[in-house]
């Protein structure tokens, strides 16, 4: 009798964290894949990030004992994920005949400002655009943010206040100078 004790209670604990995945991956998928193609700025890529992030998840979701940290653990897991695709990175060459480069004119006005704003957060230092990031992409607060990044929460409103005034710089230097070109 003991042994469909025993195996009762190891399906009922199989189910319960089968249900506790599916409500983690169906809470939070949407946040941690937009966080993804935020920081490797490759949809398919991201898509492999993320799935690789939740496999971990899956792995070591035991270690999660407070459901309310699930999105910092599931950023912190995509980060190292991230990094870990660099360590093993093998960098292939590229043949320069094979490239192609779009037509900046076949993009929509809008995608354009979109994409100016991209990269004028991506030309902020780390330490400016990664705070500005979690904030603006994941909707995150000071203090998550200072928890996520390991800092004093006073560091990181000052480095999201100084990340929008650089920001508001490059852009108002940006539009200027468009201004000066087509006037």
């Amino acid at each position: 009798m003991g042994n469909i004790s025993d195996e009762a209670t190891v399906l009922s604990d199989m189910n319960t964290k089968q249900n506790r995945y599916e409500a983690l991956v169906r809470a939070l998928h949407a946040d941690i894949y937009r966080y993804a193609v935020w920081l490797i700025k490759d949809k398919s890529i991201a898509e492999d990030v993320v799935q690789e992030t939740f496999l971990r998840a899956w792995k070591s979701l035991d270690s999660l004992k407070d459901e309310a940290a699930a999105k910092a653990w599931l950023i912190t897991i995509l980060r190292r994920e991230n990094a870990r695709r660099f360590e093993r990175k093998q960098f292939d060459t590229v043949d320069i005949d094979d490239v192609s480069i779009s037509d900046p004119v076949a993009h929509s006005e809008d995608s354009m400002e979109h994409r100016e704003v991209r990269m004028a957060i991506a030309s902020l230092s780390e330490e400016y655009r990664e705070p500005l990031t979690l904030q603006i992409i994941m909707g995150y607060s000071g203090d998550e943010i200072a928890q996520q990044l390991n800092l004093n929460k006073n560091t990181v409103m000052t480095r999201l206040f100084r990340a929008r005034n650089q920001l508001k710089e490059i852009l108002t230097k940006q539009m200027n100078y468009g201004e000066r070109a087509n006037g």
